[in-house]
């Protein structure tokens, strides 16, 4: 819907509202419609709007009655009618006819309480100039983003981190003690950003900050109430009527909603549902040149069979390299997810023709899509065993040449985070150091994830890697690059299966109806297979299948990543001789290096464009 910025002004002698501005400008992808500004002796905000909600009076900042309150929020509230009736009913006086307008009157009915009756996603903050208090709040799950700088008494805010390199008290330091867990993970697992004093606000939070000093406080624990009562068929059912309201609330719009399309369950099951309602939806499908990776069969297919109509776009070799430096920027960290690339494609094609998309996230961490759900049901089973007993095997089998089912009962004898493949999910614990040009002393990256296992230590295994990667993996990647890829092309994403309706009812389902035998998604599958053809309830997982392995054995694309394995950059942070063997073996056929080759890439271009082009531009 938009982006918004802020600063404590602290005294600041210079141009505020210079400053204010120009760090809105910095974000006007999110919000190319309008904007607009606040500015008094202590507090400065600024807001970009894409406009998709009351067209003509939407415009914010937005102040209370009195003037004493002022909101920026970036997001959409789903209920927002509902509540809206409530407080006009409690003598609250409205300006506007939009969802934002009911969070300032929400916070001054109900203060914090308000974030316990939102649907919806949302980032915001509201200014008590009486008070000289600052609050501001996440959704639940985190999907849209809020950062903060806090460093010598400058407090700075706002939807992504470029915009505060407008600020004169904002310098740029990497965060160089985090590249270990870069390298593991792919992201920073925790509240820290790539950057020196910049951090998130995680979803379910809010904060306070007064008297230069903040609170961040927890206000949505994610719980699981399993409920055994029910049979697979119930499952269905509930799964069926609830996600028939949540993606009617999510359509909720002044503008024309499209849907994005790829082959699987999820992204179709959501334009079956909105094709119920508006028979001309249009959707949108992405894929290559080289057919073996394409999804755009299968997608142009469904739509014919439900009578939508798809459009579609490829993406070639060339596209995708070229538009790899602007994506690191786009994404405020680096993120080496190649699959973002093809998305900010599958976006900037769909913004031709729509303002507002629905997709398909979420619905994996919430229902059990992924297949490691599967493998931790059977380490689940064998977890019946004596720990003792596991250990000793798994102590045998390691000294043992390789047989089959080594790997199996050596992870075994670990606990569930040990084995966290996200952990070490690119380089591992054991060898980062080799391609480092420094030693961080880093801890090990499980421990990051040990206190969510801790959480939830008497549940399943399946449903404890469920619950650590809508708090991580979700979090830090599938929302991000979600996010930056649909609001760099000024285009809204919308997720109807993350919904609170929809996750507390996911809450309660047994693993056995969320991953089984070699079947994930059990229940969701079920409920999609009453909507939609047989070929499409049950096909496999593909994700965003990208060709980039095999583009990285040819010459053009080699030479243009060798050019920065051998650069300056490269030449500060890592051992070059080490990734310039990844990337040779790579070529040769030797390994299959592309996830490596592609983190260490991506984390050049990021520091480029921010590190080295933006001291440019300010010198």
């Amino acid at each position: 819907m938009c982006g918004f910025v802020g600063f404590f002004t602290n005294g600041y002698g210079g141009d505020r509202n210079a400053v204010i501005k120009a760090m809105a400008d910095r974000i006007i992808h999110r919000g190319p419609d309008q904007d607009d500004y606040y500015v008094d002796d202590d507090m400065a905000l600024g807001f970009r709007r894409l406009s998709i909600i009351d067209l003509e009076g939407g415009s914010q900042p937005i102040l209370n009655e009195d003037g004493t309150k002022v909101l920026v929020f970036n997001g959409e509230i789903y209920n927002f009618q509902e509540l809206r009736k409530d407080l006009l009913a409690k003598g609250h006086v409205f300006k506007t006819s939009t969802d934002s307008e009911v969070l300032l009157h929400g916070y001054e009915e109900y203060g914090a309480e308000l974030l316990q009756k939102l649907r919806g996603m949302y980032a915001f903050v509201i200014w008590d100039s009486r008070a000289k208090k600052l609050f501001g709040a996440r959704d639940i799950f985190g999907i849209k983003p809020f950062y903060y700088y806090q460093k010598d008494g400058d407090f700075l805010f706002g939807s992504e981190v470029k915009s505060f390199l407008e600020h004169p008290a904002f310098h740029p330091e990497l965060n160089e003690e985090r590249l270990p867990e870069y390298m593991c993970y792919s992201y920073i697992p925790d509240e820290e950003t790539m950057f020196r004093n910049v951090y998130k606000l995680l979803g379910g939070h809010y904060f306070e900050y007064q008297d230069g000093k903040l609170s961040i406080h927890k206000y949505y624990d994610i719980q699981y109430h399993i409920d055994e009562s029910k049979s697979l068929e119930d499952w269905e059912a509930r799964i069926t009527e609830e996600f028939t309201k949540s993606v009617e609330a999510h359509q909720i719009s002044d503008v024309e909603v499209g849907c994005f399309l790829s082959s699987g369950v999820d992204s179709s099951y959501v334009v079956r549902e909105v094709s119920k309602v508006a028979k001309d939806v249009k959707t949108f499908s992405v894929g290559y040149e080289e057919e073996k990776y394409s999804e755009l069969p299968y997608a142009q297919d469904f739509s014919k069979t439900i009578g939508v109509q798809n459009i579609s776009n490829k993406v070639s070799a060339d596209e995708f390299f070229e538009a790899n430096q602007a994506i690191q920027y786009y994404m405020d960290e680096p993120l080496p997810n190649p699959s973002e690339v093809p998305l900010f494609f599958l976006a900037q094609n769909a913004r031709k023709y729509v303002k507002v998309v629905l997709s398909g996230e979420g619905a994996d961490e919430l229902f059990g899509g992924y297949p490691m759900y599967l493998a931790g049901m059977h380490f689940e089973k064998y977890r019946k065993i004596p720990r003792g007993l596991r250990r000793a095997a798994a102590s045998i089998a390691k000294k043992m040449p390789n047989f089959k089912g080594k790997n199996f009962i050596v992870r075994g004898g670990m606990e569930p985070y040990q084995r966290f493949m996200r952990s070490n999910f690119v380089f591992t614990y054991g060898d980062v150091n080799r391609y480092l040009k420094k030693d961080y002393h880093q801890k090990d990256p499980v421990d990051y994830a040990k206190p969510y296992f801790d959480k939830v230590k008497d549940l399943d295994e399946p449903t404890q890697l469920q619950y650590v990667d809508i708090h991580t993996w979700m979090l830090f990647d599938i929302l991000q690059k979600a996010d930056r890829m649909s609001m760099a092309n000024s285009l809204e994403l919308r997720v109807p299966f993350l919904d609170k309706k929809m996750l507390e009812l996911a809450m309660q389902i047994p693993s056995r109806y969320r991953v089984h035998g070699d079947v994930t998604k059990v229940a969701l599958r079920g409920a999609a297979l009453k909507q939609l053809p047989e070929r499409t309830a049950n096909k496999k997982k593909l994700g965003f299948p990208v060709p980039l392995n095999d583009w990285l054995r040819q010459d053009k694309y080699y030479n243009m990543v060798k050019e920065k394995f051998e650069g300056p950059i490269a030449a500060q942070f890592f051992n070059q001789q080490a990734i310039m063997k990844l990337l040779d073996d790579h070529k040769a056929g030797k390994a299959a290096n592309m996830q490596r080759i592609w983190s260490v890439y991506s984390f050049i271009l990021w520091y480029e464009q921010f590190f080295v082009l933006a001291v440019k531009k300010s010198a």
